[in-house]
């Protein structure tokens, strides 16, 4: 696997490796349509952020992260893994890039809103449940909110 900057051409096959992320998980087809904006990537996204790219050995891209560079408290904005390269150390990869983006940017914590799915990953990587939010996809369901300081 390689990590690198996205392209802002790539916006589109972010959204898409997003939403296959997001189906991997067993949502049905309504559910993923009204997560659909919310699951989009934009090249202003990319351009502003700082959007990482993971290539497998053929190049394709099985993975990204998306992390909105603030401080005192920077935002993972998305972090999505091919359901062929889940389980492979992936997701360690690219959450590790995104605290050192969030981390050189000046950031002291990263907080993000998860995926209830994603919870125990993030807490094995050092996270904890700060509180939680109302999904601005699904009204009357909650997510998690997840906090990591350094």
């Amino acid at each position: 696997m390689r990590l690198r900057k996205a392209n802002v051409e790539e916006h589109d096959l972010l959204t898409d490796l997003a939403m296959r992320s997001k189906a991997y998980w067993g949502y049905d087809a309504n559910f993923l349509a009204a997560c659909r904006r919310d699951l989009t990537i934009t090249e202003a996204m990319i351009r502003e952020g700082a959007c990482f790219v993971a290539e497998g050995d053929d190049g394709a891209v099985v993975g990204f992260s998306l992390v909105l560079l603030s401080t005192p408290t920077a935002v993972l904005d998305h972090l999505f893994i091919d359901p062929k390269a889940i389980g492979t150390g992936l997701g360690r990869q690219l959450f590790c890039r995104a605290l050192e983006a969030a981390r050189a940017a000046g950031a002291s914590a990263m907080r993000w809103d998860a995926d209830p799915h994603a919870e125990d990953f993030y807490c094995h990587m050092g996270a904890e449940v700060v509180g939680s939010v109302e999904s601005t996809s699904i009204s009357g369901r909650y997510l998690p909110q997840m906090e990591i300081r350094f």
